[in-house]
Order: structure tokens, then sequence, then C-alpha cells
């Protein structure tokens, strides 16, 4: 997805771009400036029939004379201007042959010299200068008559390929007293299309301004909008590799075959013919993939589609484009041809943009509409110039037309960007309410699902309350009273079934205090309960409790179990073991803990002995723990009972 950031700095960059035209408009000498002032010359012209021979031996001529820097241009007298006043005829500038559609472009009927004379009559020493706005022939020479003949001003021989996007300029020496006669000798193929413009002779000052202002427009705003263009192309390119959406890979498409179109203002034209047949057939052929390229980004925003006429126009521009190959037809100068098929295409889609504009009602789509209504008119003005048709003065203005173009198409991008933007926040509001709802709903639940469980954890510990103290305290009561009822229990055996009563009762409101899963604190406790009633039993209680780490599974249930295997295994110390001591010791084990309980008792034979209902109790109550627990005792050794702990449930002791 596109980034805002991304595109401003885009906007940002064809900004700086457009302020570095004036630097970039900088190719040619640039005069000092002076005071404005201008003028045109009128201009006589004199043509003669020239065989490629006489071609080849004029420039080499101009070219040895300005190396060798002569005063005299030494040629043949056939070669130079004429000096019959009779063979000069006054010309109308601008003179311009018009192209005639598909025109022969070979040899056969050779070359004609044009040559343009100039009288500029005596004046002041002021600087003169020459300014021809465009040129479209073979090349251009300056010559000058002085007292020994021609000299040579200017050859432009080195620029010929360029000549045509390049007006000319020369500085001249002031009139003088005797005045200037010039000649500018431009060849021609004969029959063939020309241009030639005004052709202003004035201060140099003035002139100098015209021929700056031409440079930059005809030359600097190309190249800029061209290298604007290779760089959000490239971007493009970038974003349609990471994310590929037709728009992206037409822009970039597009801006490739701009760049293609304005080679010319970037590299020099091959040498060979072939060479430059192949790189005309390429700057011409382009410019209809530009214009279709820009026809489809622009229908990509309209929610309408017609494939048959996109592949009419895809197809009109593929089939111009191989036809006009220098691969046959050789002969045929096809310009006009391949740019009228293009000003087609770019009328026909521009309409049914256009239209589609009207009625779906989208700002970017009729912005986009209006700046390629703006392409078609001026490609029409640059058709009519590059046939010669009109305008011949003129310089091509797509340049502008392209600018205003990729700008609607990056404002097109931009307010997809921001929909996007806005429709994924939408999106993400409304998920963020439903979110907000369900997190609600699921807090309500909740809290009725920790309602039900606190109130069922309430009901699970009164149950079990309530069965430790039936199958305790409650059947000790029971045998109590029923022994008291029927006179067999003593006052002293009641005195002690209800002080075990008492115990029993406070070991259960002891296994309900927190300890925090420590196992000392809940011996620590016990003790604390049964200290008094061992003192009085006559037992000497020695504490050897060690720290135990907190055993995580230690509930209140567990709890009360170990509290009675404790209070079980003193009970039988005190009753039946004829004991003055005993020791309580805690050891830890790693993987378990153990907790023993000896005497210094009679002991007894665990040969013999018979396993009653209590010691089967405490057994069942070890393996609820997950432990194990042992006896061990000796007849006059005393007796040990071992109760070994899990510190994990899942690991047994």
């Amino acid at each position: 997805m596109l980034e805002l950031g991304v595109l401003l700095r885009a906007w940002v960059l064809t900004l700086a771009l457009g302020a570095c035209l004036p630097v970039l408009a900088q190719r040619l000498p640039q005069p000092s400036a002076r005071p404005a002032g201008d003028g045109s010359a009128a201009a006589e012209l004199a043509t003669s029939a020239w065989t490629r021979t006489q071609l080849d031996a004029w420039w080499a001529a101009l070219r040895h004379h300005s190396v060798a820097g002569g005063d005299r241009l030494n040629v043949p007298v056939e070669l130079l201007p004429p000096d019959d006043a009779a063979a000069w005829r006054p010309v109308t500038l601008p003179d311009v042959r018009p192209r005639p559609g598909v025109a022969m472009v070979n040899d056969v009927r050779g070359y004609e010299m044009r040559w343009y004379r100039l009288q500029i009559p005596p004046g002041s020493d002021e600087a003169l200068g020459l300014y021809l706005p465009r040129l479209v022939t073979l090349s251009a020479a300056v010559l000058m008559r002085t007292d020994e003949g021609w000299q040579t001003l200017l050859d432009n021989q080195h620029a010929e390929r360029e000549q045509w996007v390049q007006p000319l300029w020369l500085p001249l020496p002031g009139a003088g007293a005797k005045g200037l006669e010039l000649v500018v000798a431009l060849p021609v193929p004969a029959g063939s299309y020309h241009a030639v413009s005004r052709i202003w002779v004035g201060p140099r000052d003035q002139l100098e301004k015209r021929w700056l202002w031409r440079v930059r427009a005809q030359t600097g705003l190309p190249q800029a909008v061209s290298l604007t263009l290779a760089v959000l192309g490239l971007f493009a390119l970038t974003l349609w590799l990471r994310r590929p959406e037709a728009i992206y890979g037409l822009f970039a498409l597009g801006a490739a075959a701009w760049l293609v179109r304005n080679l010319h203002y970037y590299v020099s034209l091959p040498v060979s013919q072939w060479g430059q047949d192949w790189f005309w057939w390429a700057t011409h052929a382009s410019m209809g993939w530009v214009m279709l390229t820009a026809v489809l980004f622009a229908l990509r925003f309209a929610s309408r589609r017609a494939k048959w006429l996109e592949q009419t126009l895809m197809a009109s521009v593929l089939i111009v484009s191989v036809l006009s190959m220098p691969l046959w037809l050789r002969q045929l100068d096809m310009v006009v041809l391949q740019y009228a098929v293009t000003a087609a295409v770019a009328a026909v889609g521009t309409a049914w943009v256009a239209w589609l504009a009207w009625r779906e009602r989208r700002p970017e789509l009729r912005l986009m509409a209006a700046a390629l209504v703006i392409g078609v008119l001026i490609g029409a003005h640059d058709l009519a110039v590059l046939a010669g048709w009109a305008w011949p003065e003129h310089f091509f203005l797509m340049p502008f037309a392209t600018l205003a173009v990729m700008l609607s198409f990056l404002h097109a991008v931009q307010r997809r960007y921001v929909g996007t933007v806005e429709q994924v926040q939408a999106e993400n509001s409304q998920l963020q309410e439903d979110l907000d709802e369900q997190v609600s709903v699921l807090q309500a639940q909740n809290a009725q699902l920790r309602e039900v469980e606190r109130q069922q954890a309430l009901l699970l510990e009164r149950q079990r309350i309530m069965a430790d103290m039936h199958d305790g305290l409650g059947s000790s009561l029971l045998s109590a009273l029923v022994a008291m009822e029927q006179g067999s229990m003593s006052h002293e055996q009641c005195v002690e079934v209800l002080r075990e009563c008492v115990d029993d009762l406070r070991l259960v409101i002891d296994s309900l205090e927190p300890v925090g899963h420590d196992l000392v604190s809940l011996l620590a406790t016990m003790r604390y309960r049964l200290g008094k009633r061992l003192q009085i039993g006559g037992l000497k209680l020695e504490w050897d409790v060690q720290d135990l780490p907190p055993l995580a599974w230690l509930e209140p249930p567990d709890a009360l179990h170990v509290l009675r295997l404790m209070q079980e295994a003193l009970n039988n110390v005190l009753k039946h073991a004829s004991a003055s001591r005993v020791r309580m010791v805690t050891r830890h084990h790693g993987s378990y803990v153990e907790i023993r309980v000896e005497d210094d008792g009679a002991g007894f034979d665990l040969q013999t002995i018979q396993h009653g209902r209590g010691l089967k109790s405490q057994i069942k109550r070890a393996q609820r723990l997950g432990g194990k627990l042992r006896i061990d005792s000796t007849p006059g050794m005393g007796t040990r009972l071992s109760l070994r702990l899990p510190v994990d449930r899942g690991n047994p002791a």
C-alpha cells in the first residue's frame, strides 16, 4: 500500500526538479547580457541542386576552414553562394515545405542548397546577434562576405542531428560603415520536408534573451519533465513489484515510454544511418505508447470498463509500431502516420474517459479527463508543427501537457490513497467498536463465571467441612453421647473424648487458614494447638523443623489431611507409646519433603501387630496427598512415623 509520506516526497521531488529547470537549460554557451533591442532581417533566397559528393566536399571545406582559421573560404566557385544578382529572389520567412504524408526518404532526388542572404545596412558598431528560433534541415552554416572573400562564422555540422530542437544563436560584429552581408546556407534533401523560421538580426542583448528563453522552454523543460517522470516511474515500479496493481505498472510503463520519447535530449544520435533509423523509430513510436498508457491509467479509476475499446487502442498502437519499424518500407517517411494514429488513439481514449468522468462524477477522473483533453489539443498542435502544416516557428508543447497529465495522475493516486486510508480507518473504528462490545460481553460473562465458581467452591468447601465434621467430630460426639447414656463411660473418659473433639475442631479451623502453601507454618499451627495437651500428658516435644520449599498443591483439603496424620501420630504416642519424649522432624530431599514423628516409647513388633482401621485410614490419607507413609518400630526402642510428600505432584515422593 502506498504511504502518504512517500507520495509527499515524490511531489517535493517534482517541485525541486522544476526549480532546477534554469540550471538544466544551460546546455549552450551563455553570452553576456546587454540592454534589449531587436529586429528581423529581410532575406533573399537562392537555390541550387547538389549531389551528395558536392555536399560532402562543401562540408569538408567548412570543417577545414574552421580548423585552419583562415580568413577566406577556399572552395570551388560552384559551391559558394551565387554572385549573380539574378539568382537571388526575395523570400518570405518562415520558409516551410510541409511533409506530404508518407514520403520517400531515399537519395534519388539528390540534395538542394538553400542560400538565405541578409543585407545589414551600415550603422553603429554596436554588437549584433543572429538568432533562428527553429531549423529543420540537414545542417547549417553562416558565411560573411569580407574584402578577401567569404568567411565562415558558424559551422553547425557537429550539432546537425540535434539541430531541430536547438535554436541557432550567433554573436555578430557591428555593421560598421560598410554594413554586413550574411548568407545562411542550409542543405536539405530535394523535395523533402524542411522548415526555416524567421532570421532575426539585431542588438545582441535583446536576441540573447529570446534565445535563452527558447532554450529553457524547448530543451530545459522536456529534460526536467523526463527526469521527473523517470524518478516517479522507478518509484511506481518498486510499488508494482511489491503490490502488482495495474495503476503502478501503467505509470511505470508510461514513464519509461516518455523517457524513450525524449532520448534525443540526453544522448547523441547514432552515426550510422541504420542506427538513426532505429533511434527515430523508437522515439516516434514511443509517443503512441505514452498516450495509450495514459488513457489506460485513467480508465483504471472508472467503475465502467470497455475492454473491446482498450483492446482496439492497444492493437492500433501495436500495429503502427510494428508497421513503422525500419525492417521494411525503409524508403518511406512514416512519421506523420505514426503521430496521426497516436492522435487518433489519444482522441478516442480521451473522449471515452471524458464521457465516463461526466457520467460517474468522480473528481479525480474529471481532472484526468481535463488534463488528457489538454494533451490532445497540444498533441494536435505538435502534429501540425511536426508535419509543417502550421505554426512553423513554434516548438513542441507536449512536455507541458505531460506535466499536467502527470500532476493529475499523482492527484488521482493521492486521492485513492487517502480514500483507502479513510476506509481502513473507518473499518478499524468499526472493528474496535465491535471488539469493545465483545470485550464487555466477555467481561460480564467472566464475572458471572467467577461468581458461579466462587459459589461452587463455597459449596464444595462447605460439603467437605460438613463431611469431615460428620466423620470425625460428629462420630466422636455421638459415640460419647451413647456411652454416657448407657453409663459405660467414666467422667475422665468423657473429658478425654471431648478434648479430642475440640482438637479435631481446631484442626479443621486451622486447615482453613491461608498458609501460602507453607508446610512449616501449618505444622507450627498444629504445635501451638496441641502443645498444651502434650505437656499435660507428660510428653516433651522436641522441635527439629527445617525450612521446606513451598508446596504449590497444598490447599485446605490437603492441609487437613496432613494435620490429621500428624494428630493421629501424636495421639498414638500419647495414648499407647508410654513415651516421655516425642520429636518432630522435617527434611527436604530434592523431589520430596519428609515429616517424621519419633518417640522413645515401648515400641511394638510390626510382624505381630494387627493393622487396625486407624492405620489403614492413615495410609489412605497419605495416598490422597500423593505421598507415602512408613512406620518403623522395635520393642523397647520407640517408634518412628515418616510421611513423604512430593514437592511437585507430577513427581511421586
